[in-house]
């Protein structure tokens, strides 16, 4: 059977002009393609970030992006203090259908995702606070020293403010817990870089980031249930400025 004609006068696909890729994108690439084939299995670790860099001749601000990059494709999982290991997909799965759900109404999804962490964090830090191991405590410390330093840069903040909850998380020692905190790392980095723009806002949660450390690096459940409750509620008095800021700010039509 002979091919079809085109339609000369039938609209045309628009394409952008191929740029050569930058660096991060290539090393994605070479550990994805590693990935597909087998070579890299769930569960194997990669190796650590200096390591990486080296190998691929690159700085380790373009292994950072990169690692950041399979972590966005469900390829690979970061853990605070232990790594970052080869996924088998289910996080991203939940992660796509928790990110769907929030965007479909994005109006209400920022109060449902506070809802959420009210439901879920304060338990985390009770249930760290006697089982946390002393890597995990330096990997909170370094977190509050990151955000100490960068009070005026939003990336660095919100990446050591994730890092901060998310070593509670893996504390606990329940890889379903980690998994579903995980899951939503995406919408609590949304949840964060707006926060971040509120007058007072990084300062405050610092303020609370100090008081939960304290009561874990003291093993104290309750305080450490407590602090956590008094951060969330910092959280979503910051959350609601930040949308009605948004709201003023939407042109009217």
């Amino acid at each position: 059977m002979a091919n079809a004609q085109l339609d000369p006068l039938a609209p045309k696909p628009v394409y952008r002009t191929v740029r050569t890729s930058r660096l991060f994108e290539q090393i994605v690439k070479q550990v994805e393609d590693s990935i597909l084939s087998g070579q890299l299995k769930p569960g194997d670790q990669l190796p650590a970030e200096r390591d990486l860099a080296q190998r691929f001749g690159v700085s380790r601000t373009a292994v950072r992006e990169a690692v950041k990059t399979l972590r966005e494709k469900g390829l690979v999982e970061a853990y605070s203090g232990r790594g970052t290991f080869v996924t088998n997909g289910t996080s991203q799965a939940i992660r796509h259908s928790l990110d769907l759900m929030i965007r479909f109404n994005q109006q209400e999804g920022s109060g449902h995702v506070a809802e959420l962490r009210q439901v879920l964090e304060p338990e985390i830090a009770a249930l760290a606070a006697p089982r946390i191991e002393e890597q995990l405590l330096a990997t909170m410390r370094e977190a509050v020293a990151t955000m100490d330093r960068n009070l005026d840069d939003p990336d660095a903040y919100v990446e050591a403010d994730l890092d901060f909850h998310l070593a509670l998380a893996e504390a606990v020692g329940n890889p379903l817990i980690l998994s579903l905190l995980d899951s939503i790392v995406g919408l609590l980095r949304e949840q964060r870089s707006r926060i971040f723009k509120v007058d007072g806002g990084p300062e405050r949660g610092q303020f609370h980031h100090k008081r939960i450390l304290a009561a874990i690096e003291k093993r104290d459940p309750e305080k450490a249930r407590d602090a956590m409750r008094a951060h969330l509620k910092q959280v979503l008095a910051d959350s609601s400025s930040a949308a009605r800021k948004g709201s003023r700010s939407k042109p009217t039509s």
